[in-house]
């Protein structure tokens, strides 16, 4: 099982950070990272900002099991849980959590040990279509 669990500053450097190092580590283990870096980013943005207490970090959790990676980012803020909605169309933000809807297969949130929360994000790993054979097994056919 592939894995990493990174503690980060809960500031905008730390979500930076924390998608910087997650892309750097999908790619060591030759997973696509394009949608994972996304979900990363969101979800590490909104533990910077929604789930930062001041001084304290917030983990992010990578691992690949079977053909799915999994996403975690848990903060100290059990008390704000994420909400998905329609932002205000002339919103700033507020469109973090429609991200992550789209691009990950599932995502929820779990509660930890008090006064933690992980958010959590799954993508399923399928090979790319053009690695798929028209006729299943598995070998390109011209």
């Amino acid at each position: 099982m592939r894995h990493i669990s990174l503690l980060l500053s809960s500031t905008a450097r730390g979500a930076r950070l924390a998608r910087l190092l997650a892309v750097d580590a999908l790619r060591s283990w030759g997973v696509p990272y394009e949608t994972a870096g996304q979900v990363v980013a969101e979800l590490a943005a909104n533990a910077a900002t929604h789930g930062r207490v001041p001084g304290r970090s917030f983990r992010l959790t990578l691992y690949v099991v079977a053909a799915t990676l999994r996403i975690e980012v848990t903060d100290m803020r059990g008390d704000r849980r994420p909400v998905l909605r329609e932002p205000d169309g002339a919103a700033e933000c507020g469109r973090g959590l429609l991200l992550v809807d789209v691009l990950a297969d599932r995502w929820g949130v779990a509660e930890g040990r008090h006064p933690r929360k992980t958010v959590w994000a799954e993508i399923d790993l399928t090979p790319p279509a053009r690695e798929r054979s028209r006729s299943g097994d598995g070998v390109d056919h011209p």
